[in-house]
């Protein structure tokens, strides 16, 4: 099968290729087609004898570059190194694809051009102490590109351009919207089902101060009234995601008659058998008419346990097309405030530290590296469960 793996650049493109700047930053929205433009530079500056890299967050991020470099680079090599994803042309230039999971692996080379793609997910440290310097010697170039996120060192990289005495330096903002592939339905369908923000950074390439983020002003919507009572008539519904020693198990109750969180209780190091008689006399306070509970893992076993002690409990599975809506569905609440929390101090830094990030398979949330998302989970099943038809719970409408 003939494989042609660069389109034409369109116009837009054209004038990044081909401005002499020697650092080119390219803040642009999912799909614009920042990477064909990268491949097309990179491949470009090493067919004319210059030492290249291609430089990506991850390794598995880099796979996809490099096989792109293999085949538009078939029929030229001198040599080629699957190991160390590196090819040498005939006439002296050269591509190395690396990862910038370990900057001091960028370390100690003299570089003529570099491409960073997807900059705005990769360390600070890679550019300033790695990949910048191995530039000086060679009087090199380079191609920054990424979709924003929030104003860390590629926003900094992105301002040089509008910086006097900084003419060396251009840079582009771009919304998905300019590449006519993607095409209109797509952003509007993107504009209704994603929070307003996540639309405004990921398709408009807009530079947001809490950019990897995904709640905000969640202390704004923390008005629920505190010590709250049940209400007799009132439907209550329970989110539960469970843990036991490092995680924890956390457990919310929403009155979806108001629209008000309740309750909230969160605890570990506690035996199984006794986290079962805490959950359930929870869910008996409250006279709860479901319990949404997270089946992964040490999910099943528990939710069969309260079962047997009488708790309604329907079990969720979290997969990588389940979860996105289950939290977006979330942050849409809380940002319109169609939900109000209760003023609980550790959910809410959950909830303001909790983050997302775009992968070739979609977006992946959960908590930062140290940080816990129990409490948000269980927010967000427990929400989940005040918004689905009852039919969909097993519960009879009444």
């Amino acid at each position: 099968m003939l494989f042609e793996p660069f389109p034409d650049l369109r116009k837009d493109q054209q004038a990044i290729a081909n401005s002499k700047a020697r650092f080119k930053v390219v803040a642009c929205g999912r799909r614009w087609g920042k990477t064909t433009l990268g491949l097309i530079i990179a491949i470009r500056e090493a067919r004319a004898g210059k030492r290249v890299w291609w430089v990506a967050p991850t390794y598995h991020l880099a796979f996809h570059p490099w096989r792109y470099i293999k085949a538009a680079l078939t029929d030229e090599w001198d040599a080629k190194t699957e190991k160390e994803y590196h090819i040498d042309l005939p006439g002296g230039g050269s591509i190395t694809v690396a990862s910038a999971d370990d900057p001091d692996s960028l370390r100690g080379v003299g570089l003529d051009y570099v491409v960073i793609d997807e900059a705005a997910f990769m360390s600070e440290e890679a550019w300033t102490a790695a990949l910048r310097p191995a530039l000086s010697d060679r009087k090199g170039g380079a191609l920054i590109i990424s979709t924003p996120r929030g104003h860390n060192w590629f926003w900094r990289a992105w301002q040089n351009a509008h910086d006097e005495d900084l003419t060396e330096w251009a840079s582009w903002q771009a919304p998905s919207s300019e590449n006519p592939i993607v095409g209109e339905t797509e952003i509007i369908e993107a504009r209704k089902t994603l929070p307003e923000r996540i639309f405004r950074q990921e398709f408009e390439a807009e530079f947001l101060e809490d950019g990897g983020s995904v709640f905000h002003s969640v202390r704004k919507a923390a008005t629920a009234p505190a010590e709250p009572q049940p209400v007799p008539g009132h439907r209550y519904l329970m989110g539960l995601d469970f843990g036991r020693y490092e995680d924890f198990t956390a457990a919310v109750v929403i009155d979806a008659t108001t629209c008000e969180m309740v309750e909230i209780d969160r605890f570990n190091e506690i035996e199984w058998s006794l986290q079962h008689i805490r959950i359930a006399a929870l869910a008996r306070r409250w006279n709860v008419e479901s319990v949404m509970a997270e089946s992964n893992s040490i999910g099943e076993p528990n939710i069969e346990a309260l079962r047997r002690m009488g708790v309604p409990v329907m079990a969720f599975v979290t997969t990588r097309a389940s979860k996105p809506p289950l939290i977006e569905g979330l942050v849409s609440a809380i940002q319109n405030r169609e939900l109000l929390l209760l003023p609980d101090d550790l959910m809410l830094d959950e909830l303001e530290a909790f983050s997302y990030k775009n992968t070739e398979t979609g977006t992946i949330y959960s908590a930062p590296p140290g940080k816990h998302d129990d409490t948000v989970i269980a927010l967000a099943l427990a929400w989940h469960a005040a918004t689905v038809p009852r039919l969909a719970l097993g519960i009879a409408e009444v």
